[in-house]
């Protein structure tokens, strides 16, 4: 019997799954007919069905509220050339109290297997931060102890051209605010480490230490200040089975910084100096704004000496320069454009231009046009990249049609990529996100390589208990450096009683590579090798319990009506601000709600916060484990959600790079 090949059996399911995801218009017009007038129904009380039997009949209402958790947890990982298993608990909780602000703990601990035969150990991490102390006199404190990510105050950590990296560790951190005054005090002190483990994660602990001392302060109306040192024994470098190692190498770097605003124009001025294994440096750079009705102008000079850097991770260097950005924001036009002159402060690095424009125009209510030109010009070669789109919003959701080209190497290679992006209206409750990609990479020394991609994301609820979560792609492809085969990460959800829960996933990946469509040259190099091949499975049963006056309401009194919030965080290659189903999540990235609650994301880069009080809410991402040159820009790393009764808001958060 001949066998279906790989892309009708595709579609056919699709085809079946239709009617069970889509709305059906049909129903919406089945009275559509004459009907007669509108009379009352009265039913008796002894025909109505009985209440669902109530789940909290034995909930403790004394005291503050108070919840935990307690998760056994089972995964096991293929990864390149290596095969291990991690078994243990995840566990957690949160307690408000009257004195000591509100308290919370997550953590892990659990047994791996050897990795390259060494053998098997117990591995895991834990953090508890208490947050929300108050004192007299207008102070505020967070505390936090276990493993951490170095602290940044608000004027070092708000840049806009450049970003320095925290840097993890085991130890404890403290950060003060005094409101009236604006004064920010923060230090931490530990051993550095990395992250580690598959789909648990872990700390491993490395021989060096870390520490960071901050402040920041208000020179005087309109004016701020701010210093910074740190101290880091060791440096993180790429590893292709766990990801990352911690090397020798030690580091001292100071950051002195400035800033002054009013009204529509700020301005910062930051001073960095290093010492340590890659020599002593120093770095200048200055970033102005200023805002003239629907037009922004961003300007900067920058000088940052060959060796400088911050922490255990690369920073941009040798490099001196200035840049200029000019966005437009109108009802229906939106550009922008800038233009970058580099120069190598050695004579050994990067020398040239680099220039980029991006334009949208809104057609119709619904339709929108756009393309994004990139222009790298040095002494050695010319290299470009385009971007051309259409969107448009109808009956069957928003459809994208995007198509990239780049040429780099002076000509030596070409790239285009086709790509097609559909968001499914589903029915509630449910989502679908479809992407399908043609593309062709043609180098001169290796050859062509061409590749078509079909990608699915979404979920779908089946039944009050029961949900299915994830992403499929599938990817064909023919020459030298062709992928093959199917990447997916698949995600069930069974509330199996009052209290208890199941999740099953499973996961597979073919390995990931650099986009060649980033050409700017301050772009960081890559922290990490590509990804290698992946399979693993992952099985949890997870028991949760709330307690306290009333069932713990985040972010309002308790027994205020309440709603939910979820979404991802992920990286927005396109960058229009919609996840698509071509688009990979960023894991293990922290997210606050209102300052005070705090989730990661997980290996879907999604996020939850159940029973939020109804109202306006702030989002807070901090970017401590976003991988390098992805950046969150002002709008995306705040963000107010507004929260309905018995509604989930759904928040998407894409992670942005210069192009």
């Amino acid at each position: 019997m001949t066998r279906t090949p790989a892309p009708a059996r595709l579609a056919l399911a699709l085809l079946l799954a239709l009617p069970y995801v889509f709305p059906v218009a049909a129903r919406q017009d089945a009275g559509g007919g004459e009907t007669g007038e509108y009379q009352d129904r009265v039913i008796a009380p002894e025909d109505l069905a009985p209440l669902p039997e109530e789940e909290e009949t034995q909930f403790d209402a004394s005291g503050l509220p108070r919840s935990w958790r307690l998760e056994n947890v089972l995964s096991h990982v293929e990864r390149g050339d290596e095969d291990f298993t991690e078994f243990g608990l995840n566990f957690g909780g949160h307690r408000e109290t009257e004195r000591w602000g509100s308290l919370s703990l997550n953590g892990t601990v659990f047994r791996r297997d050897g990795v390259r035969g060494e053998p098997a150990e117990w591995i895991g991490s834990a953090t508890l931060w208490q947050r929300g102390l108050r004192f007299d006199g207008g102070w505020r404190a967070d505390n936090g102890l276990g493993v951490l990510n170095t602290p940044l105050v608000p004027l070092q950590r708000d840049q806009y051209r450049f970003f320095l990296p925290s840097v993890p560790f085991l130890g404890a951190t403290s950060q003060w605010l005094d409101e009236d005054s604006g004064l920010h005090l923060q230090g931490a002190l530990g051993r550095a480490g990395v992250f580690s483990g598959s789909r648990i994660v872990a700390f491993d602990q490395a021989d060096g230490n870390v520490a960071s001392v901050g402040a920041q302060w208000r020179w005087s109306e309109g004016w701020t200040g701010a210093a910074t040192a740190l101290a880091t024994d060791g440096l993180i470098v790429p590893d292709p089975i766990t990801g990352s190692l911690f090397q020798d190498g030690r580091t001292e770097a100071v950051l002195l910084s400035t800033g002054w605003e009013g009204g529509n124009h700020r301005a910062q001025l930051h001073l960095h100096s290093s010492s340590g294994y890659l020599g002593d440096a120093t770095g200048l750079w200055v970033d102005a704004q200023s805002r003239r009705g629907r037009h922004t102008w961003n300007y900067g000079l920058f000088r940052l000496e060959e060796g400088l850097a911050w922490g255990a991770l690369p920073i941009n260097n040798d490099a001196q320069g200035g840049y200029v950005r000019l966005r437009h924001d109108g009802a229906r036009w939106t550009w922008s454009a800038g233009l970058d002159r580099i120069d190598s402060v050695s004579g050994s690095g990067f020398e040239g231009s680099y220039g980029t424009f991006f334009a949208r125009y809104q057609l119709r209510h619904n339709v929108g046009v756009g393309g994004n030109v990139n222009i790298r010009d040095s002494a050695t070669a010319t290299d470009y990249s385009t971007r051309w789109f259409i969107d448009r919003r109808g009956r069957w959701g928003l459809t994208r049609v995007q198509l990239d080209q780049a040429r780099t190497g002076g000509g030596d290679r070409e790239d285009w990529l086709l790509t097609l992006d559909q968001d499914v209206p589903v029915r509630s409750g449910s989502r679908l996100s479809v992407s399908a990609s043609l593309g062709t990479q043609d180098t001169a020394d290796v050859g062509r390589t061409d590749t078509f991609t079909l990608s699915a994301l979404g979920g779908i609820e089946l039944g009050d208990r029961t949900s299915l979560d994830g992403n499929v792609r599938w990817t064909r492809g023919d020459g030298p450096e062709a992928f093959r085969g199917v990447d997916m990460n698949l995600s069930l959800n069974w509330r199996m009683a009052t209290h208890w829960w199941l999740q099953a996933s499973v996961y597979r990946s073919t390995g990931e590579q650099r986009s060649p469509f980033l050409i700017d040259p301050l772009a960081p190099p890559d922290q990490f090798f590509p990804i290698p091949r992946e399979r693993s499975l992952f099985l949890s049963i997870r028991y949760e319990r709330q307690a306290g006056s009333q069932a713990m309401v985040l972010g309002g009194p308790p027994g205020s009506a309440t709603g939910s919030i979820r979404g991802s965080v992920f990286l927005d290659e396109n960058g229009d601000g919609v996840r698509s189903a071509s688009e990979l999540p960023a894991v293990n990235v922290t997210v606050v709600l209102d300052g005070r609650y705090v989730v990661r994301t997980d290996s879907q880069g999604g996020f939850e916060f159940p029973r939020v009080a109804v109202g306006t809410h702030e989002l807070v991402v901090i970017p401590d484990n976003l991988p390098l040159p992805w950046f969150l820009d002002g709008a995306d790393e705040r963000r107010g959600v507004e929260v309905k009764v018995r509604e989930a808001a759904v928040v998407d958060i894409g992670a942005r790079r210069e192009r």
